[in-house]
């Protein structure tokens, strides 16, 4: 313990930086509380280095505590923008382009069932095909295929 308070401002950078990596690694910047803590640890660690905050418990304490409110005050709203912003990508894999036969008709609107790889496979289609049209793989989500004709 004496040697944490000899060295209290190395002491705030380390746990500063261990929330930060706590934050970004382990909770994927899903919450922001640890990330302002950090910060806050980190530049009150700064401050007591250079002199401008006494190096004591308390002092040290406080200064974190003022710097994450501050720090929050200031980039809540565009952090909270970069944690909504989605992207929407469709699944790529090796079953895109995959080529087969049907075994019924396939309407527009309705789905057909193929068996691939052990499992039943909902299959669209934006156009209507008969039975023994040989097709093509063109998009897959959960359970289902969309497939066009070759």
């Amino acid at each position: 313990m004496e040697y944490i308070l000899e060295h209290l401002p190395q002491t705030f950078i380390v746990i500063g930086l261990i929330l930060l990596t706590i934050e970004v690694a382990v909770l994927g910047f899903s919450t922001f509380v640890l990330f302002f803590v950090g910060v806050g640890a980190i530049a009150a660690g700064v401050l007591m280095t250079l002199g401008a905050v006494p190096a004591t418990v308390l002092n040290s304490l406080l200064a974190t505590a003022i710097i994450s409110i501050v720090v929050a005050i200031v980039s809540w709203k565009p952090l909270k923008a970069m944690q909504n912003k989605v992207e929407v990508s469709h699944v790529t894999n090796d079953m895109i382009g995959h080529e087969f036969v049907l075994s019924d008709d396939l309407t527009v609107g309705q789905t057909v069932i193929y068996r691939y790889s052990g499992i039943d496979w909902k299959v669209q289609s934006s156009q209507s095909m008969v039975i023994g049209a040989r097709v093509k793989i063109i998009a897959i989500d959960v359970g289902l295929m969309t497939v066009e004709p070759v």
